[in-house]
């Protein structure tokens, strides 16, 4: 009896941790810094301002990120990448230990990348949970109190994602959440159904009304906190090759019929992705989606490109843009900010 009641109240301490640092990163209009690229993936990103991708320039434009000036208004958490976590700033400050120090909580990408699903054509799943729970507890030992991982759902017109693929992409995201809690870490848990193709929206709203049932439906048999993560979902939105593309309002009525009918109202947050929206198109999605409210979770965003882009088109890998680069982010940090209130104008674009 009295071992039980120890489980009860451990579980309990447990459950408070989770909630205590969810509800922190979707604090008032805060959102999440996504700064966890892969290598090859800000490889991309460098050579389209033609900077050389080595350790020490990601390591140096990382910092700029982190060191701006603001945006712990507007920041509440950053997800970073395994060798961003390990790095730190020039002074020798690991990065989680200066952003906690900012009031903006680290987190962690664990997911080890989308692959084809074995007799499935067109359907992907995310390669990680083998080993996860040791790197779990060594991230935590590093500062991470949140993890994300990254499921990839393909979309065509008719058949892409089949039912076993969306069903397979579900269970593991649950089992990775699960595993996270279990460590006192927060899970988000990101199933995106990609914006590539020529899907349209209704097509796009299906696709995702059944990939969150599934979802929630896993979470739950896995025993996962609602109240003890977040939801990184795509918005509902017309793939882009396909010939209509709807209007904003458009944009955010599908989305919130789809997030009303299938999150429960217990998740503290969803915060989306951006998914190769326009940093401008991802604000004003946010900000009418926003304007609709209130919604029973906050609304608000996990951007990674939408936050970035326009960094690294100031900075050009140049230390003499460095003050530019870092206003550049801090307006858009402050963009989406009001964006979380629905108070953004597309007009504040040529502000200051």
């Amino acid at each position: 009896m009295y071992e039980a009641t120890k489980r009860e109240e451990a579980l309990r301490m447990n459950n408070d941790k989770l909630r205590s640092v969810a509800k922190a990163i979707v604090a008032k209009q805060k959102g999440v810094l996504a700064a966890d690229e892969s290598n090859p993936t800000i490889k991309k990103r460098f050579a389209s301002i033609k900077v050389e991708s080595t350790e020490e320039n990601r390591r140096r434009y990382r910092e700029i990120l982190f060191t701006t000036e603001g945006i712990e208004r507007y920041i509440g958490g950053v997800i970073l990448f395994d060798e961003t976590l390990r790095q730190g700033t020039r002074d020798g400050t690991p990065f989680a230990e200066l952003l906690s120090s900012r009031g903006i909580v680290p987190g962690i990408k664990v997911d080890k990348g989308a692959k084809a699903l074995a007799l499935y054509p067109g359907d992907k799943i995310a390669e990680g949970l083998d080993g996860l729970h040791e790197r779990l507890v060594e991230y935590k030992q590093m500062g991470a109190k949140f993890a994300k991982w990254r499921a990839v759902i393909e979309i065509n017109e008719r058949d892409v994602p089949s039912a076993f693929g969306i069903r397979a992409n579900a269970h593991v995201l649950a089992r990775y959440a699960a595993l996270c809690q279990e460590l006192d870490i927060v899970p988000i848990v990101e199933p995106e159904v990609l914006m590539d193709g020529a899907h349209d929206i209704e097509r796009c709203e299906v696709v995702t009304s059944r990939v969150l049932e599934a979802v929630f439906t896993e979470l739950d048999a896995h025993r996962v906190l609602f109240e003890g993560m977040l939801l990184k979902p795509n918005m509902v939105i017309a793939g882009m090759k396909c010939a209509r593309q709807e209007n904003v309002q458009r944009v955010a009525e599908a989305t919130i019929r789809c997030l009303t009918r299938y999150v429960p109202a217990a998740v503290p947050g969803i915060v989306f992705l951006s998914g190769g929206q326009s940093a401008e198109d991802a604000t004003d999605h946010l900000n009418a989606i926003n304007m609709m409210g209130p919604h029973p979770w906050q609304v608000s965003f996990s951007y990674g490109r939408a936050l970035q882009a326009p960094v690294l088109a100031s900075w050009k890998g140049q230390e003499g843009n460095l003050a530019a680069a870092q206003k550049t982010l801090l307006k858009r940090c402050r963009l989406n900010g009001l964006a979380r209130d629905g108070k953004y104008a597309r007009a504040m674009e040529t502000g200051g």
